[in-house]
C-alpha cells in the first residue's frame, strides 16, 4: 500500500494510533486504559475500534499468551504525510503544508519531520478514496 492508498483515520483513530506511536504494540487493555477516561469509551467500544481499524488495515493483531496484541502497520509519517496532502488539497494549496510547522511535536522527532518533509515533497500521488470503511 503506497501512501496515497493509507486510509484516513478518524479522529478517534488518530487518538488511537497515537499511543500505539508512543508505546509500541498494545492489548486492547491497554489502549483502553490509556484513553478511557480521554474518551468516554467502555472497553467493548475500544475493541471495535481496534476491530475496525484492523479491517481498515491501520492495525494487524497476533495472540501473545492468549492475549490478541495489536500493532500499527503503516509508519507514523505516512499516516500523517497522507494527512497532510489531504488537508492542503481540501484547501487548494498548490503545495502542501511544511512539514516544519510541526516543530515543537512531542510525537515527532526532528527525523520524524525531515521524512514527512520527504514524504511531502515526492511525486503527487494520485488520491485514495476517503470514504468510510
Amino acid at each position: 500500500m503506497s501512501p496515497a492508498q493509507t486510509p484516513t483515520p478518524t479522529d478517534a483513530e488518530l487518538e488511537v494510533l497515537k499511543c500505539f506511536w508512543r508505546d509500541g504494540d498494545l492489548a486492547a487493555r491497554e489502549v483502553h486504559d490509556r484513553l478511557a477516561a480521554h474518551l468516554e469509551w467502555t472497553p467493548s467500544t475500544t475493541r471495535t475500534v481496534l476491530e475496525r481499524m484492523r479491517t481498515k488495515g491501520l492495525l494487524s493483531r497476533r495472540d501473545a499468551h492468549g492475549v490478541a496484541v495489536y500493532s500499527q502497520t503503516r509508519p507514523k509519517v505516512e499516516v500523517l504525510s497522507g494527512l497532510m496532502r489531504r488537508f492542503s488539497a481540501l484547501l487548494d494549496m498548490d503545495e502542501a503544508l511544511p512539514a516544519a510547522a510541526f516543530t515543537g511535536s512531542q510525537l515527532l522527532s526532528d527525523a520524524d519531520i525531515a521524512e514527512i518533509e520527504a514524504l511531502l515533497n515526492g511525486p503527487a500521488k494520485p488520491e485514495a478514496d476517503h470514504g468510510d470503511a
